[in-house]
C-alpha cells in the first residue's frame, strides 16, 4: 500500500485531499498542530495522524520519523491573514512567512529522504502568487516564494524520478475565506483535491509544474459568488491606504 503525507490534514483543503486520498487506497497520514481537530479529522477519514508544526524543523522530522516510504506528500497548511504593508507588523509578517513558506523547506527537508522514483510532492498555492492582493502582502509574497521553491526544487530532485507539482487555486470555500472583506466567486474543497489525486494519474515522465484552478463567473457552469462572513459586516471594498 502507497503511503501519503497530508500537511495540514485537520480541515479545508488538506482534509479533503486526505480523504480523496483514503478514497483511493492510500495509507494516509495527516499532519496538524492541534490534536483536537486533527484526531476528529483523522477518524472521520479513516487516516492516521501525526501532531506536529511544519514550520519546527525539529519537531516535524522527529514526528514523521517512524515513516519509512512516502509515496506522496501533499503541503496544504498554510495562513491567510495580514494587512496592508505600512500598517504590519514584523512579527505579522513573520507568522505568515512562517506558515506559509518556512514550512515547505521544513517538510521537504524531512520528506526527501524518504521519497523514491515515482514519488510526488504536491504543494498547494494560490492565485495571490500570480495576481498579488492589496490588504495581503505578505500572504501573497510568501506564494509567490512557494512557486519560486517548488520550482528550483524541481530540477533538483528530478535526477531521483521525484515528481514536484503546485496546484494554484483561486479562492476557495474554506474557514479562511470567511475573513475577506467583499465577495468573490470561489471553488471547492473537493475541487482541489480533485485535482490532487489527477496527479496521481500523469506518468512520472511528464513535467507539469503547476495547476491553476478557479471558479467560472459566465455561462452554464457559472457559479454563485460566495459572500464571506466579514464582508457581511461591511459595505465597502478594503479600506484604503
Amino acid at each position: 500500500m502507497r503511503t501519503a503525507l497530508v500537511i495540514g490534514g485537520s480541515g479545508g483543503i488538506g482534509k479533503a485531499c486526505a480523504s480523496k486520498l483514503c478514497e483511493l487506497g492510500y495509507d494516509v497520514v495527516v499532519v496538524a498542530r492541534r490534536v483536537g481537530p486533527l484526531r476528529a479529522a483523522a477518524e472521520e477519514i479513516g487516516a492516521r495522524y501525526v501532531v506536529a508544526d511544519a514550520s519546527d524543523p525539529v519537531g516535524f522530522s522527529s514526528a514523521i520519523s517512524t515513516l519509512d516510504t512516502i509515496d506522496l506528500v501533499v503541503h496544504a497548511a498554510g495562513a491567510l491573514g495580514g494587512t496592508y504593508a505600512r500598517k504590519q507588523t514584523f512579527e505579522q509578517w513573520r507568522t505568515i512567512m512562517s506558515a506559509n513558506l518556512d514550512s515547505c523547506f521544513v517538510v521537504t527537508s524531512a520528506v526527501l529522504p524518504r521519497m523514491r522514483a515515482g514519488s510526488r510532492l504536491v504543494l498547494i498555492s494560490s492565485s495571490a502568487a500570480h495576481e498579488p492582493m492589496p490588504a495581503r502582502t505578505a500572504y501573497s509574497a510568501s506564494k509567490a516564494g512557494m512557486n519560486a521553491f517548488a520550482r528550483a526544487l524541481a530540477r533538483e530532485v528530478d535526477r531521483d524520478g521525484i515528481s514536484v507539482h503546485l496546484v494554484t487555486p483561486g479562492p476557495v470555500e474554506t474557514e479562511m475565506l470567511q475573513d475577506v472583506p467583499f465577495e468573490m466567486y470561489a471553488i471547492a474543497v473537493s475541487d482541489v483535491a480533485g485535482a490532487v489525486a489527477w496527479l496521481d494519474t500523469v506518468d512520472p515522465s511528464v513535467d507539469l509544474p503547476e495547476i491553476r484552478l478557479g471558479a467560472v463567473q459566465r455561462g452554464p457552469f457559472a457559479r454563485p459568488p460566495v459572500v464571506p462572513e466579514e464582508a457581511r459586516r461591511r459595505t465597502t471594498r478594503p479600506e484604503s491606504l
